[in-house]
């Protein structure tokens, strides 16, 4: 297949899991056989158009338009802050260059041929939308989350940009059953849903890459030395928990007094966390590292926990739990309400990998940690079964088998709707 690709993070650009998850998935349809052209954001300095490991990019120069949004403003939007409307109006421009390449560029003057439009959340929807009015192309359009499920209610221009994007898509791609879930309530067609679970390269993340020594230098660098370790790494952010485990730390101190947080990421919630530390006396048990991370050192991270915990209280994936998985490190996860760990982390049983907590409750946090970290054994079983199921169900391959799956799906519903319309004008009426 020939794909045109609409995402707003891809190399060398990272926000979250986005990025993370193109750049992975991309490489899999390329080794596969198939031709991927991605539209992409610029930052400023990136290469207008690339070559990335056989990946065609474009990544058009956006401006400052921020003063017209009063001629344009999609309601609510103007009550956001400058900084707000500045990047929903970038957002905007690239979404509109990112089209009109396409179309009147790529496929008017150069004569290329593509297959299928793909377009990535309301970041990348609008893209989709063009395309698909002014193309024949078929458009399957990714739900990585919601604004609603985001942000709690939010803003109604995004929300409108969501549903319009599932009304023109053939086909919609959600990241689990739980996401489908939430879908379906905010009233979008259950016949269009098709969900495919997002992967992990297991080559990559896997156990065994740093020796004992080269581990054990690192939690010296980072300051956990031989004591206990429990690790978080995402936003800094409400839905993520970060708060919550922070919280969770004063009991877990009680029962451990050695026992070290690790917190690495970037958001809103740092001035928050530094406060519930210095309000518990936690300072000799908590290790921020408020920055963003490359993944070399994110690995070594992984390799000295001896347990990973993601506490968000809205998750419709959640990549952070299979690397930590794939590394074979037990895995504590939130598991209420929107939650694709849920679907990740068998908590029982012989093939039991981590454990579903209350994502609003530090006690419940603070059980199920302690439980791990007193229990080496328990430890080594569940990350042998975590690394397991990582290689059965969430691999890269397998993820890039099951989206082209559904590529090829909307290819088909879209030549029968072509068809349909030909015969519905052409249809010769019968004789009198």
């Amino acid at each position: 297949m020939k794909l045109a690709y609409f995402v707003d993070e891809f190399p060398p650009f990272f926000r979250g899991g986005l990025g993370t998850y193109a750049m992975e998935i991309t490489k899999e349809f390329i080794r596969t056989g198939n031709e991927v052209t991605v539209f992409s954001r610029n930052t400023g300095s990136d290469p207008t158009k690339d070559d990335w490991n056989g990946v065609k990019v474009h990544r058009p120069v956006l401006m400052d338009i921020v003063d017209i949004l009063p001629l344009v403003s999609p309601g609510d939007v103007m009550n956001w802050d400058v900084n707000g409307q500045k990047f929903f109006m970038e957002t905007l421009f690239y979404n509109f260059l990112s089209a009109s390449k396409l179309v009147n560029s790529l496929v008017a003057v150069e004569g290329q041929q593509f297959d299928i439009a793909v377009s990535h959340d309301w970041l990348a929807f609008i893209a989709g939308i063009i395309i698909k009015s002014n193309l024949t192309l078929p458009l399957v359009v990714h739900y990585h989350s919601t604004e609603v499920g985001r942000t709690g209610n939010g803003s109604d221009a995004i929300k409108k940009i969501e549903y319009l994007a599932a009304q023109k898509a053939d086909l919609i791609i959600t990241v689990s059953y739980a996401m489908r879930d939430e879908l379906v309530k905010l009233g979008y067609s259950e016949q269009k849903i098709r969900v495919v679970y997002n992967g992990v390269d297991a080559e990559k993340y896997k156990p065994g890459l740093y020796s004992d020594e080269e581990i054990a230098e690192f939690r010296e660098k980072i300051g956990v030395g031989s004591a206990p370790m429990i690790f978080f790494v995402g936003r800094l952010t409400w839905v993520k928990g970060a708060d919550t485990l922070t919280m969770a730390m004063k009991e877990i101190v009680k029962e451990i007094p050695d026992a070290r947080l690790v917190i690495v990421g970037k958001g809103e919630q740092e001035e928050m966390l530094k406060q519930i530390v210095a309000s518990n006396r936690l300072e000799n048990n908590v290790i921020f590292d408020f920055s963003y991370i490359p993944e070399e050192e994110r690995l070594k991270y992984y390799a000295a926990c001896d347990v990973a915990v993601f506490p968000s209280k809205y998750e419709p994936f959640g990549i952070v739990s299979l690397e930590a998985m794939a590394m074979g490190k037990p895995v504590i996860v939130g598991a209420t309400g929107t939650s694709g760990f849920r679907e990740q982390v068998i908590p029982f049983g012989p093939n039991i990998c981590g454990f579903h907590i209350n994502p609003h409750d530090p006690g419940d946090v603070a059980k199920f940690t302690i439980i791990l970290l007193k229990d080496p054994e328990l430890r080594k079983s569940m990350g042998l079964n975590a690394r397991k199921r990582v290689l059965e169900s969430f691999t890269w391959d397998i993820a890039a088998i099951n989206t082209l799956r559904v590529y090829e799906e909307a290819i088909e519903l879209n030549k029968k709707k072509a068809r349909a319309l030909y015969d519905s004008v052409c249809k010769v009426p019968p004789p009198a």
